[in-house]
């Protein structure tokens, strides 16, 4: 019950923190920025977390190569995400965003050479069927643009996911988080000082001029719930598997839903209240068939 409150709370943190994006975008403060500023202003979290914990000294790592792949694969993971809350009502971005399991088997498959029985494809095709259901190709209910950047920002995820997998053998959930903020900050302070070429520039320059006190508190409000967010998200694992709140993930879309009703005065279409539960039992069955065969290999082993 502790695991699955303190993940309820990290689904409310990262909700609201979606929320002050497409705020902070609405404001006029440029996409790239928003990014650096939502890793920027989590160290300090994420420093005070790791002090009260295991200690400082436990950020030392022999594989900094590999956090480095990891925070340029997140920050344009993150650019992709942060893209479709601000081109999409936040119920149609959040509910792409379920796609992530179904991309994370595919990856899996080809890439780690894991077997995928037939259960776990079909799951996988009727999630695509969900999408194309929420989006209704042709129709021109649903942005194009928004909808690949979604899929996109999913995908992105999903190869992150098999990134971590290989960084958690060794590597411990604060010292990742804390190479993530840290490197991904510098990565996108370096492109906004260094010269680009015009194209690049363009999309990745930032806003001119200072900030309102509204956004500067919109700002902070990147750092503390996606901080937040980000702790209690890893928190959760400390005291119940994957498994076993993976399904909290998934009211994210209540507080989307709610955000988008109370400040935008927007309800998801009803092709979205169609194809969400499609997506959301898809996610939900891979993650318990995965489950199930990680109890069922062991048993196979000792036989």
């Amino acid at each position: 019950m502790l695991a699955l409150v303190i993940r309820l709370a990290a689904v409310l943190g990262l909700s609201s923190m979606s929320m002050v994006v497409k705020l902070a975008s609405e404001s006029g403060i440029r996409l790239p920025e928003i990014m650096f500023w939502r890793q920027f202003t989590a160290i300090p979290v994420v420093l005070l977390w790791v002090s009260f914990g295991a200690g400082l000294s436990s950020l030392r790592t022999k594989r900094f190569s590999a956090h480095f792949r990891r925070s340029f694969l997140g920050a344009t993971g993150m650019f992709f995400t942060f893209g479709s809350i601000v081109l999409l009502p936040l119920a149609e971005a959040t509910t792409l965003g379920f796609t992530v399991p179904i991309f994370a088997t595919i990856l899996s498959a080809f890439f780690l050479r894991e077997k995928v029985g037939p259960h776990r494809w079909a799951a996988v095709l009727a999630g695509f069927i969900g999408v194309l259901v929420v989006i209704q190709p042709g129709s021109g209910g649903f942005p194009l643009k928004g909808a690949l950047v979604g899929l996109m920002a999913a995908l992105m995820v999903g190869i992150i996911s098999i990134q971590l997998r290989d960084l958690g053998k060794t590597e411990a959930p604060p010292t990742t988080v804390f190479y993530f903020s840290f490197l991904s900050s510098m990565m996108l302070l370096i492109l906004h000082i260094l010269p680009l070429p015009a194209p690049l520039a363009k999309e990745l320059a930032w806003g001119a001029g200072s900030h309102s006190a509204y956004q500067w508190m919109l700002i902070a409000g990147l750092g503390l719930f996606g901080g937040l967010g980000q702790i209690a998200l890893t928190a959760s694992l400390r005291y119940a598997p994957v498994s076993t709140v993976v399904g909290m993930d998934y009211t994210s879309l209540i507080w989307s839903t709610l955000y988008g009703w109370a400040i935008w005065n927007v309800l998801p279409g009803t092709s979205t209240w169609a194809g969400a539960p499609i997506i959301i039992a898809s996610g939900l069955y891979i993650a318990w068939r995965e489950h199930r065969l990680s109890i069922e290999k062991p048993r196979e082993l000792s036989v």
